[in-house]
């Protein structure tokens, strides 16, 4: 039988988090000493990344060292650099030299830049800040924290009628089997609660007093909308203590977007750079597509605890201080 656990349950993995609040962005990492096998589906049309390809099952490396998601789009990609100092310093990576080691970490990012101060973004300082807070249990929350500090949803309008969101985290365990995720939820579109297909957060009618539909919106003009204001992305990492190599963990990545689909819409536009990682980090045998399913599921979940727990800020209304019962 299923139960639900702290994402912190999940254990050969550490989470750090960094935000400029005043800003408005900020970045999450998460850090594997020994190192795991990773892959990556990319969905949206309009991703910011780096170190992509070391995901692909053709590549050398089997196993990566650090994952960021931050804000700051693709401004923020040097957050990595300080998760590579990071770990220099302590000696991790792959080694290609008797005293040399290359940390291997990849990143996406965000649209935050209509948010805070668009001259601010997650740098090499906030990613090395971000690995030091993963220690001694790490400092993540769920809310405007990290990655989710200037995240928003429902932006087909445009900024004035959208909503705070934030990042989340959820996660299962059925025996020995543990699966979770944490996702910053930054999308163009609306987001539902996938159980009762109820609308929860987004796009805002004119006077912000009740929703409007992004779909319904976008219906009722085929006129081409050249600029979707592309201040979007949800980017997320599915964890899980089943053994899995890189070929298994992107397809378990690709299943894990039905989580977005079933909680977000509309969801993969061309304005969003939708993508999701998987990681292995114990040696548990399991079903690919168990797995596959319940990190779809808890995916979905972690999108509700994102938009639940964001709380009002630079302007934007957030559910958790209360602006919920307005809608």
């Amino acid at each position: 039988m299923k139960r639900e656990i702290s994402i912190k349950e999940i254990k050969g993995i550490r989470i750090g988090q960094a935000e400029n609040t005043e800003a408005g962005t900020g970045c999450t990492v998460f850090l594997s000493e020994e190192g795991m096998a990773a892959g990556l589906d990319v969905r949206g049309g309009g991703p910011a990344s780096r170190e992509s390809e070391l995901m692909d099952p053709l590549a050398a490396a089997q196993v990566i060292h650090g994952i960021v998601l931050a804000g700051g789009s693709a401004f923020g990609l040097n957050a990595a650099d300080g998760v590579m100092e990071y770990l220099r310093e302590r000696k991790i990576g792959f080694e290609v030299g008797p005293s040399l080691k290359v940390p291997l970490v990849c990143q996406s990012d965000l649209f935050d830049l209509t948010v805070g101060d668009s001259h601010v973004w997650p740098d090499k300082t906030m990613g090395y800040e971000a690995c030091v807070n993963s220690e001694r249990g790490g400092n993540y929350r769920d809310g405007n924290y990290g990655a989710g500090c200037g995240a928003t949803v429902g932006k087909f309008a445009g900024m004035d009628f959208c909503m705070k969101s934030g990042i989340g985290s959820y996660a299962l365990q059925i025996g020995e089997l543990q699966v979770g995720a944490v996702v910053a939820v930054n999308a163009l579109g609306d987001i539902y609660d996938w159980k009762t297909g109820q609308k929860i957060a987004g796009l805002l009618t004119e006077d912000k007093k009740a929703f409007r539909s992004t779909e319904d919106l976008m219906y009722a003009s085929t006129k081409v909308v050249e600029n979707k204001f592309t201040g979007n992305t949800t980017i997320g990492v599915i964890l899980t203590n089943g053994k899995f190599h890189k070929a298994s963990l992107c397809k378990i990545a690709g299943m894990a977007h039905d989580g977005y689909a079933r909680s977000i819409r509309p969801v993969h536009t061309s304005a969003d750079g939708d993508s999701i990682y998987a990681v292995s980090l114990g040696q548990i045998s399991a079903d690919q597509d168990l797995v596959g399913t319940l990190a779809a599921e808890v995916m979905s979940e972690a999108v509700i605890r994102a938009v639940e727990n964001a709380e009002s800020a630079y302007g934007f209304p957030g559910l958790r201080t209360g602006e919920k019962k307005n809608y």
